[in-house]
């Protein structure tokens, strides 16, 4: 087993690698970058470095990765609103086409002769731990890394991002969260390659620390009662440059167990179609209602337009809303089996109910009769109530005793999830704030077979959705 599985590492590491040509590629396009941003800065009333960051810089980039992340470093005594200011002229100078994103602050974001380029602006601290903003630790990333990963292991490094690649997992944006490459690098260094690496997480409890520089430690040193570093994340990897940060805080649980469930897969049955996203065929209409016709549940969906912002503000939204929606479908007792959320053009919260309809009336249980001044209240509240009508209408019921306490059958507000969902009720859950001004600007709700709809614009989540792997 250990000659198969060698053999097929050898393979993704032999495709991964870039040769020769792609690296002079590179070689040439960062030197133009850096002498058309030098240029930029020759301009502006201060100096600064310019310093190549991320897997091109510390040669752990996959074959046919065209990123470059270029880090414009300002001295700290240059006031925040220009550093952004001197940014984002720079950005637009070496990138005309360019377009602004926003992290902890603007960045220009383009291409340049195929390569998708970042230009951003950062603070020169000293270290670390002095940082004004987040994205000033990345220069020490590349410092630390720079020193600890040789050629060999740079090829364990991009056999182990394809394969997480292959998985689902690889990537620290807010879509993905998975592993980002720091945290893939400092993890295989850690192991001292792939296959120690892939052995180990198979056998992974979490929650799992790693503390590289034994920051921990040094903190408990200093400060006892604090009890080194707390972390509250199934993987910790304490960052070796900033004690203060985790650089898994963004990974997921089911992103660790996903790496470990496949991790486990690759060791007993070695293959390269592990190392391949395994892009599913998108599924139509029909086969949604077909599905859903055999799964005998009810979905609804709530759809609106997509809010304009990047991915990174928006799927932290939809979670928080899907999760108030579902919270409220669940507490009405529709019995939420399982849900999603998808965006593109527009934005879907989707959720597949065990129950699609509830009894007209609901039980409320009042406080035992014993406990005389809130049993009253109950009862008081209750008992001028409007009786069960004649014409069939559903109304109160009791008070009358269960057992020790008073209860009351009341008309249920929402019998069906769908008159919920188009109800001013939705509003009143956790929504994400974009979200909210989104679906107050206009939403839709499809039930049952209407859900089909949805297989134009999101025909591979739903086939994913339908037949759902680790």
């Amino acid at each position: 087993m250990s000659d198969e599985f060698d053999a097929v590492v050898e393979r993704v590491r032999e495709r991964v690698t870039p040769d020769d040509d792609e690296r002079e590629r590179l070689d040439r396009v960062v030197a133009e970058l850096r002498e058309r941003t030098r240029d930029a800065v020759a301009d502006l009333p201060v100096d600064a470095e310019i310093v190549q960051v991320g897997s091109t810089a510390r040669d752990t980039w996959l074959a046919g990765d065209r990123d470059v992340d270029l880090f414009v470093s300002f001295p700290t005594s240059v006031a925040r609103a220009d550093l952004e200011s001197y940014g984002l002229d720079i950005g637009h100078a070496v990138l005309p086409d360019g377009h602004e994103e926003f992290a902890e602050h603007p960045y220009v974001k383009g291409t340049y002769e195929g390569f998708d380029v970042d230009l951003v602006p950062c603070y020169a601290v000293a270290d670390a731990t002095q940082i004004q903003s987040a994205v000033d630790r990345t220069p020490f990333h590349t410092e630390y890394l720079a020193e600890r990963i040789d050629a060999a292991l740079a090829g364990e490094v991009r056999v182990a991002k394809q394969f997480l690649t292959g998985i689902g997992v690889y990537g620290s944006d807010l879509r993905t969260r998975g592993f980002s490459g720091f945290l893939t690098e400092l993890l295989v260094h850690e192991y001292g390659g792939f296959r120690p690496f892939v052995a180990a997480a198979a056998e992974w409890r979490p929650p799992v620390e790693f503390d590289p520089e034994g920051h921990a430690q040094e903190c408990e040193a200093a400060q006892p009662s604090r009890n080194g570093l707390a972390f509250d994340d199934p993987l910790v990897v304490i960052d070796p440059t900033d004690p203060e940060r985790n650089v898994a805080a963004v990974c997921s649980a089911e992103a660790v167990a996903r790496l470990q469930h496949y991790a486990r897969d690759l060791l007993a049955d070695p293959r390269a179609a592990l190392f391949v996203p395994d892009e599913p065929e998108p599924v139509g209409a029909d086969g949604v209602v077909a599905a859903v016709e055999r799964r005998g549940t009810t979905p609804v969906a709530v759809r609106f337009d997509a809010p304009d912002v990047v991915d990174d503000q928006l799927y932290p939204q939809l979670d928080r809303s899907l999760g108030g929606l579902v919270g409220e479908l669940d507490r009405r007792g529709f019995d939420v089996l399982r849900s999603a959320a998808w965006a593109d053009e527009t934005a879907v919260l989707f959720a597949e109910l065990a129950v699609a309809e509830r009894p007209a009336v609901e039980r409320h249980e009042g406080p035992p009769v014993g406990v005389r001044d809130h049993a009253e209240g109950f009862f008081e509240a209750y008992a001028d109530g409007d009786a069960a009508p004649d014409d069939g209408a559903a109304g109160t019921y009791g008070p009358f005793l269960d057992g020790d306490r008073y209860v009351v059958e009341r008309p249920r507000e929402f019998e069906t999830a769908v008159g919920l969902l188009e109800s001013d009720a939705v509003f009143d859950v956790a929504l994400g704030a974009q979200v909210e001004t989104a679906m107050d600007e206009g939403y839709a709700v499809l039930a049952g077979d209407e859900v089909g709809a949805l297989a134009d614009e999101f025909g591979v989540e739903l086939a994913r959705y339908l037949d759902p792997r680790p």
